[in-house]
């Protein structure tokens, strides 16, 4: 039989505060780490979706004054800006999925900042940061001194590759449409709709993933509700 007082049953000795406090510091500069590896990434990607648009509208226009916009002209140009099109909406995924990775990284965080409250509670008040892994405490990580709002939404990247990659999609579709019609008006009231309504579409879905995702989150260290 196993003595009751033997090594291996007894509890292991408590853990103390400054190992502690080490081991949330390492998995904070972990989250820290991979926050700044992938913000890196994808504003590099939107980098080289930027030089590849300038690329393809001036190659588009040098071959318009070659063709004199006529023969090859047509397929060639909408063989561009369909392939354009196709790297952005790449190039928007991978946009779209890093910004639900950085909520991800704030919430971790902001739960291991409520661990070195518990640690030391009077260090809470230096804090700017949000010690609360939800979203309210989210949004206060992304924006001390007053609440987020849709400003900050509007200025953001994915916004930014959104309404790029919705006119690319509108110069692809009037420019098809003038190619097989001839109806030039049409095709650029047909084009500017579609920029609009793709926009819209792609706003919100993000916006869906965006409230998918706190759904399926479950708060460790929640806010206080409001009165």
């Amino acid at each position: 039989m196993t003595d009751a007082a033997s090594p291996a049953s007894a509890e292991p000795p408590p853990v103390p505060p400054s190992v502690r406090a080490q081991i949330l510091a390492t998995e904070h500069w972990g989250l820290l780490a991979s926050r700044s590896t992938a913000q890196a990434e994808v504003l590099t990607r939107i980098a080289i979706f930027l030089t590849l648009v300038s690329a393809a509208l001036v190659s588009v226009s040098l071959l318009g004054q070659a063709t004199q916009y006529s023969g090859p002209f047509a397929p060639s140009a909408l063989g561009i800006l369909g392939l354009l099109y196709v790297i952005g909406i790449l190039t928007q995924i991978r946009v779209i999925n890093v910004a639900d990775e950085d909520m991800m990284f704030v919430l971790a965080m902001n739960r291991l900042r409520a661990a070195y409250v518990d640690i030391d509670p009077g260090v809470e008040r230096y804090f700017f940061a949000s010690t609360h892994d939800d979203e309210a405490g989210m949004k206060r990580t992304y924006s001390f001194l007053r609440p987020r709002g849709s400003t900050q939404v509007a200025g953001s990247s994915m916004v930014f590759i959104i309404v790029i990659n919705s006119a690319v999609l509108g110069l692809f579709v009037g420019g098809l449409l003038a190619a097989l019609t001839d109806w030039y008006g049409l095709a650029i009231i047909v084009g500017a709709v579609l920029t609009v309504v793709s926009v819209a579409t792609f706003l919100a879905l993000g916006f869906r993933g965006y409230r998918r995702s706190l759904a399926s989150f479950e708060p460790v260290n929640p806010s206080a509700p409001e009165e």
